[in-house]
């Protein structure tokens, strides 16, 4: 929608997805993200950690459940959503502001780990993992989808 700011985060699960229903029945999961950059310290010539984002995440409905299901803390994710401002009082009386995300989209980051996706099926069953991998230890033969031998390296 016009108006919104739709960001998209990497980082790590601080905690695991906490999973609610509303009165009405709906779905809703809570969990804090960690987004953290790597910065180049040339003094040092080496790579450190910069200043951590923390963000809080919402996600809704059937999202909620296949997320507090499928994801736990210090799992790495991308999380998609609409970036939210929200400002109260503290007990204290001091007016604070927090941000928070209200996540269209989040999945594990593929870049340090694999996942085998199960599709929600009628009905919310389970249909079969959707994957064809080996069972961890066993080779599977390599199948050329064009039948041709496969390049060795890219041709850039």
């Amino acid at each position: 929608m016009a108006g919104e700011t739709v960001i998209t985060i990497v980082g790590n699960l601080v905690d695991d997805p906490e999973l609610r229903f509303t009165p009405s029945g709906a779905a809703v999961a809570k969990f804090r993200i960690a987004s953290t950059p790597r910065i180049f310290d040339k003094q040092s010539n080496e790579w450190r950690d910069g200043d951590a984002l923390f963000l809080t995440c919402s996600v809704w409905r059937q999202a909620a459940e296949n997320a507090a299901e499928s994801l736990t803390k210090g799992i790495r994710v991308i999380v998609q959503g609409r970036l939210k401002q929200r400002t109260y009082d503290d007990r204290e009386g001091i007016k604070r502001t927090v941000y928070e995300l209200d996540v269209e989209e989040v999945g594990p980051s593929l870049k340090t780990a694999t996942a085998a996706i199960t599709r929600n099926g009628a009905n919310g069953r389970q249909s079969a993992p959707q994957h064809n991998r080996a069972p961890q230890g066993h080779q599977q033969p390599q199948r050329d989808p064009w039948g041709q031998a496969a390049l060795t390296e890219p041709p850039f």
